[in-house]
């Protein structure tokens, strides 16, 4: 397995899970009611502006307890620290046989699965979720295969039904993922995080090379998809309110296959519906401005737009960056190749072997410069790019909060005609339709209520949500420039190292 990261601090016909080039859009307007979390946790989601994952943890372990104390005969083994003795949980090692992927080739049954994983004691420890993806691996032929990945997760969460557990996905399911939450959340003022993009030229690529070539073909693509969905699956897990949702649990958690997600093709009715959902949104973020009167929201617009502007150029400079390493890495791979045909060549004994030496020594410069180009890429390139996408999310909040404005102020407009026609019907005593008009009023008025208390809520969530934002944000560039930097001193370390070896056979010739 590989290095799992910690939450510190994202086929319909012949192409399937990359035909969609568009990004999901907010399709339906603030509604009264949202989903509540299902099965034996019900949690109301409408009142989740104070949420609070420990809250939520211990109300359900209070109610397992008291089930399993007046009711159950099976006894619960607790150790001498508070952890629940228990049987580590069965994982599915077998990825699922193409073309179709039944639960049976995903996982097997849910042996290891209990509800009485909730009755262990919580310390006060910090909650945690750990998830890596790995070993892709491609399942069917031609233009019908995909990509399959294994999701490995580790959680002391007692809302999750095991400790650690790791399940089979596809492209398609994460994207369906995203659509889920972005679709709960967003319009509540949350920052979902991004699902990596779709990329029709590189998964066509994988899809019509042959079974052996897929193997070293496209290596770079996947591997960078690879890393994206497990940053994908890692922000959102470090969220208090997103890792406790029933459909990302359900991702994680289940060892069958996820319903097929139509939202996420382009060419659906769906597809097409938020594509003209989509212009409707540019086109109205465009022509309207909303009279600001909070300046902490005015400022941190302001932040976000230069922060992203500042972003962009780092990206477009780090890209630049990578080029040039690669590069010079080919062409210090040609110095090599070149060097080595002179050592064979020059009749002086001295020389010819020190000409040979030179070039190992080139070659293993290449492949330096060929590994400081993927950390450029792999490690800054790609954390850049995911902020871009992270900072896209908060302006998508923004507008939702404008939204819920509109809405307010134009219940308000609403609101104020029907007391004019109210006024008008009493001055001109008319009384069969005074009734109406004045029930019409008190609608309207509760509606301007409830939608001042929707923008007042999504204003405060967003502060909430910009704040941790910020936090993880520096906390996250702390950890990656650090890395950043200990690879980058390795490689010069390992270039000082093979200098100092090749300064004496320099000196040797005579």
């Amino acid at each position: 397995m590989s290095e799992e990261k910690a939450t510190d601090f994202d086929f319909r016909g012949k192409i399937d899970d990359d035909d969609d080039i568009f990004k999901s859009a907010v399709e339906s307007p603030m509604t009264d009611t949202d989903r509540t979390l299902h099965g034996d946790d019900e949690i109301d989601l409408n009142d989740d502006d104070d949420l609070d994952l420990d809250d939520v943890v211990q109300q359900t372990i209070s109610v397992n307890i008291a089930e399993n104390v007046h009711g159950e005969n099976e006894s619960t083994i607790i150790g001498e620290e508070g952890q629940q003795n228990q049987t580590r949980p069965y994982v599915s090692d077998s990825p699922p046989q193409a073309p179709t992927r039944s639960a049976s080739t995903i996982g097997a049954d849910d042996r290891g699965s209990t509800n009485n994983e909730t009755m262990k004691t919580v310390d006060n420890e910090k909650h945690f979720v750990e998830i890596t993806v790995t070993e892709p691996q491609r399942q069917g032929e031609g233009m019908s295969s995909f990509l399959v990945y294994r999701v490995t997760t580790r959680t002391n969460i007692a809302l999750f039904r095991r400790k650690e557990f790791a399940v089979w996905r596809r492209f398609s399911d994460f994207l369906g993922l995203h659509a889920k939450l972005e679709e709960k959340y967003l319009r509540k003022g949350r920052i979902v995080p991004p699902a990596p993009e779709k990329n029709i030229l590189g998964t066509t690529k994988i899809k019509i090379s042959n079974q052996n070539e897929g193997q070293g073909v496209n290596t770079d693509f996947i591997e960078k998809r690879r890393a994206g969905l497990e940053r994908f699956l890692v922000r959102t897990a470090s969220h208090s309110v997103l890792c406790i949702d029933p459909d990302f649990r359900e991702f994680l958690e289940s060892d069958s296959d996820l319903p097929r997600s139509t939202s996420t093709s382009a060419f659906s009715g769906a597809g097409m519906v938020r594509l003209f959902s989509k212009f409707g949104e540019t086109v109205n973020k465009i022509s309207y401005r909303m009279d600001e009167s909070d300046p902490w929201f005015e400022e941190k617009i302001q932040n976000i737009e230069a922060l992203e502007n500042q972003l962009r150029k780092v990206h477009t400079s780090i890209e630049v960056l990578v080029i040039n390493r690669k590069e010079s890495a080919q062409s210090t791979g040609s110095f090599a190749k070149s060097a080595a045909i002179l050592s064979n060549s020059d009749e002086h004994d001295g020389l010819a072997r020190a000409l040979a030496k030179l070039a190992e020594l080139e070659e293993q410069i290449e492949q330096i410069q060929n590994d400081q180009a993927n950390s450029d890429f792999f490690l800054f390139s790609e954390l850049l790019k995911d902020y871009i996408g992270l900072i896209g999310s908060v302006k998508e909040v923004f507008h939702e909060r404008v939204k819920a404005y509109q809405t307010w102020q134009h219940a308000q407009q609403v609101l104020s005609k029907k007391r004019e026609a109210k006024s008008k019907l009493e001055l001109q005593v008319k009384n069969d339709r005074i009734a109406q008009a004045r029930e019409e009023v008190i609608e309207w008025e509760g509606k301007v209520e409830r939608y001042q208390e929707d923008f007042e809520s999504i204003s405060r969530i967003i502060k909430k949500e910009l704040d941790q934002f910020e936090v993880a944000r520096v906390k996250e560039f702390k950890k990656i420039i650090i890395k950043y930097l200990e690879s980058q001193l390795k490689h010069q370390e390992e270039l000082v190292k093979y200098w100092e070896a090749f300064l004496p056979e320099a000196k040797a010739i005579s």
